[in-house]
């Protein structure tokens, strides 16, 4: 019969203890959700006003762009949609950071276990069905508050969070390139509204 030296056992019994601390992610959600001011304050339908700087220049002054969003479905700059005629995979990024890919009943989740954001411990799940490939989803453990999506081989970090009409959300996100951890660039959102109908011209 195999004996295991006390250390052994210790060491099964603390990888066990932590697997079993990990929260479950689907217990998470509505307190997420809380943290953003509630489903009722999703943002479905919005309009930004952002600067964008692509440059791997963190002082880098970028330019100011405007778009009206359904996030994953629909993406307008002017009049051009982003989505149907573009393909722009971002959407499913803002489909995120808004929080709505967590409230779709068909979105899949998994824990991811032993998170670090900088110093600050956080807890990760694994989102798939609803977005291809999968995509995870960073969380401070203190506020709920996203704080990072890794996905397609980028790693994008989210900051500085602001309130509209009760609505939380981060104005301030960086992207860096998973492979060289180098910044390839950054947005801030400068102006947002929530939009009960769309601007005209505008079609669903």
């Amino acid at each position: 019969m195999m004996q295991l030296s006390l250390g052994a056992v210790s060491l099964i019994f603390l990888s066990a203890t932590a697997y079993a601390a990990e929260p479950d992610p689907v217990m998470m959600v509505p307190k997420i959700i809380e943290a953003a001011g509630g489903k009722d304050k999703l943002l479905t339908q919005f309009r930004i006003k952002e600067r964008l700087a692509v440059s791997a220049d963190p002082l880098a002054k970028g330019n100011e762009r405007v778009s009206v969003l359904v996030p994953p479905t629909h993406w307008w700059l002017g009049k051009r949609e982003r989505v149907a005629q573009d393909k722009e995979p971002a959407t499913f990024l803002v489909w995120a950071w808004t929080l709505g890919i967590l409230v779709e009943p068909k979105t899949k989740l998994a824990a991811i276990p032993g998170i670090m954001e900088g110093d600050n411990p956080a807890y990760g799940m694994r989102v798939s069905e609803t977005v291809e490939p999968t995509m995870d989803m960073y969380f401070d453990q203190k506020t709920n508050r996203l704080v990072r999506i890794d996905w397609r081989g980028d790693s994008h970090k989210f900051s500085d969070w602001k309130e509209t009409n009760g609505i939380g959300y981060p104005a301030r996100c960086i992207g860096l390139k998973k492979s060289t951890g180098k910044q390839w660039y950054q947005t801030e959102i400068l102006e947002l509204e929530p939009l009960k109908d769309l601007p005209e011209g505008l079609k669903r």
